[in-house]
C-alpha cells in the first residue's frame, strides 16, 4: 500500500515539474528516515499493535493534504508540499519495522521467510498499480491537456493531485485490518512479561472468532530481561550482537545507494525502449502529454521486466537456500553487473543496438536487487534480534538504508552531469559497483536465520523466560 503512494508520487513528480519545484522530492526520504527510527523505537516500548495503524493514519492524512494543497499570500505551495511530504515520509518510515516485525513474530519458523517476502514483495504490485493509475489519469486528461495554454498547463495540476489522492484509497481499506490486528504473543510475553495474556493471544490467533479473555486480577508474570538504555548498551557492547546490527545496517545502506541511484539512468533506459523524452520536433502541450505518458508506460514496462520477478524469485527460494546465500549471491552478481555497465557505458549507449544490451543489463540489475539484498535486508533485521530490541534494530537498519537512498538521490544526482549531460553516469555506476562489493563483506557479518526460531536467533538463554519474577517485584 505504501509502495502505491510512494511510486505514484515519483511519477507525479514529473507532473509537478511542469508546475512546481522538483526540490520537494527530498522531503519524503528524510521523513522516512525519521519515521523508521521513531516508530521502530516506539513499537518496542508501547507495543506493535498500538503503533500499527497510527503510521497508516499519518500516511493517509498527509497524502490527502498534498492532494488539496494550495498557496496564499503568506505561504507558498512549495512549503506546504514539503511539510506534507515530510509527514507522509514519517508514516512510510514507520511501516518498515512494524510490518516486518509483526510478520516475523506471527510466523512459524518453516515459512517465516516466505511470509515476510510476501509482505515486502507487495511493493512491486503497488508500483505496478501506481503506474497503471498514472496511465489512466494521463489518458483521461489527454484532450484537455492538448487544448491547454502551453504557458499555463492548467490541467496538469489536477492530474498530479488526482494521482496522489487516489493513493489514499488502499490505505483506508487497509486501516481497519491494521487497527484490529492482535498484539504479537512474543511482545506480550517478552516485553509485557504476561504469561496468561500471551497464551490468550495465541489462542485468539489460532481460533479466530473465539476470543479468549484474561482476568486482570490473575496476571502471571515472568522475569524476562527488560529493555532499558543500560541494557541496550550492554547488549550491543558484545561484538557478537553489534556485528549483526552493523551487518544489517551497512548492507541495507550499500544496497540503497545503488537501488535508488539506478534511477539516474531511467531517462536513458526509457529512451532505449522507445519511451523517452519526446522528439525535439514535438513541441507545446503535445510534448507534455507524450512525456507524461512515456514516463508512466515506460516505468510500467521496467517494473514488470525486472522488479516484480525478482521479488517472487526470492519467495520461491528464501526458505530453501536461506537469506544469507541469496544476499551474497545478489551482491556478487550486482558487483559484476555494475562493473560491466560502468566501464562499458560509452559503448553500451553509443548506438540503438547497443542500448538494447544496456536495457537488458538494467533489467537484470533490477531483478538481482530484489532476488537478493533488497528483499533480504528487510527480512533479516526482523528475525536476528531479541524481541525487546527487534523493532528498534530493524528501524536502525532501515534508516541506514534510507540514508543511502538520500545520498544517491541528492548527491549522485548532482554529479551526473559533470563534464556534460550524463557524462559522469559511467563513473557513478562504477561507484555503485564498489558499494556492492562492500556489501559482500557486510553480509558476512549477519547470521543465517533460515529455519531457526526467533528465540534461538536472539542468542539468549531462554530459561529466564520461564522463571517467575522475585516476589518483591512490583506488578506492572
Amino acid at each position: 500500500m505504501t509502495a502505491t503512494i510512494s511510486f505514484a508520487i515519483n511519477i507525479a513528480s514529473t507532473m509537478l515539474g511542469y508546475v512546481y519545484d522538483l526540490g520537494i522530492k527530498v522531503a519524503t526520504p528524510v521523513g522516512t528516515l525519521v519515521g523508521q527510527l521513531l516508530f521502530g523505537w516506539l513499537a518496542d516500548i508501547v507495543g506493535r499493535k498500538r503503533m500499527y495503524g497510527i503510521e497508516l493514519i499519518i500516511i493517509i492524512v498527509a497524502t490527502f493534504g498534498q492532494a488539496v494543497s494550495g498557496s496564499a499570500h503568506s505561504i507558498s505551495i512549495i512549503g506546504v508540499l514539503v511539510v506534507w511530504r515530510f509527514i507522509m515520509g514519517v508514516g512510510i518510515g514507520g511501516d518498515y519495522p512494524l510490518s516486518a516485525v509483526l510478520t516475523s513474530e506471527f510466523s512459524s519458523t518453516h515459512m517465516r521467510g516466505r511470509l515476510m517476502t510476501v509482505v515486502f514483495a507487495n511493493q512491486g504490485w503497488g508500483q505496478l498499480a501506481a503506474a497503471l493509475i498514472a496511465i489512466i489519469v494521463v489518458a483521461a486528461y489527454k484532450t484537455s491537456l492538448l487544448n491547454d495554454d502551453p504557458t499555463v498547463l492548467a490541467h496538469v495540476d489536477p492530474m498530479w493531485r488526482l494521482l496522489i489522492g487516489l493513493g489514499c484509497v488502499p490505505g483506508v481499506i487497509a486501516l481497519y485490518f491494521r487497527l484490529t490486528i492482535p498484539e504479537t504473543p512474543r511482545f506480550t510475553l517478552d516485553i509485557e512479561r504476561d504469561v496468561n495474556q500471551a497464551t490468550a493471544d495465541v489462542d485468539n490467533v489460532l481460533n479466530a472468532g473465539h476470543k479468549t479473555t484474561v482476568d486482570p486480577d490473575k496476571i502471571e508474570r515472568i522475569a524476562a530481561p527488560k529493555a532499558s538504555l543500560a541494557d541496550f548498551r550492554a547488549y550491543y557492547s558484545k561484538w557478537s550482537n553489534l556485528k549483526v546490527l552493523i551487518g544489517c545496517s551497512y548492507s541495507w545502506f550499500a544496497l540503497d545507494v545503488a537501488f535508488y541511484g539506478l534511477g539516474l539512468n531511467s531517462s536513458i533506459i526509457l529512451t532505449a525502449i522507445g519511451f523517452g523524452a519526446p522528439s525535439k520536433n514535438v513541441t507545446g502541450t503535445l510534448a507534455v502529454y507524450q512525456n507524461l505518458r512515456n514516463v508512466a508506460v515506460g516505468n510500467l514496462i521496467l517494473i514488470v521486466a525486472g522488479l516484480i520477478p525478482g521479488y517472487w524469485a526470492t519467495f520461491l527460494f528464501v526458505d530453501r537456500w536461506g537469506r544469507k546465500p541469496i544476499q551474497l549471491m545478489g551482491f556478487i552478481v550486482l558487483t559484476v553487473l555494475f562493473v560491466v555497465m560502468g566501464f562499458a557505458y560509452d559503448k553500451l549507449t553509443a548506438t540503438p543496438g547497443a542500448q538494447k544490451a544496456f536495457v537488458f543489463l538494467y533489467c537484470l540489475t533490477n531483478f538481482f536487487q530484489n532476488f537478493g539484498p533488497n528483499t533480504t535486508t528487510f527480512i533479516v533485521p526482523g528475525e536476528a534480534f531479541p524481541t525487546r530490541y527487534r523493532s528498534t534494530s530493524h528501524g536502525i537498519s532501515a534508516a541506514s538504508g534510507k540514508l543511502g537512498a538520500i545520498i544517491a538521490q541528492v548527491g549522485f544526482a548532482r554529479l551526473r552531469d559533470i563534464g556534460g549531460t550524463n557524462k559522469f553516469v559511467k563513473h557513478i555506476l562504477e561507484i555503485f559497483a564498489f558499494f556492492m562489493l562492500t556489501g559482500i563483506f557486510s553480509t558476512l557479518l549477519i547470521p543465517e536465520t533460515n529455519q531457526k526460531s526467533l528465540e534461538e536467533l536472539s542468542g539468549e538463554d531462554q530459561d529466564v523466560y520461564t522463571a517467575p519474577p522475585p516476589k518483591s517485584s512490583p506488578r506492572a
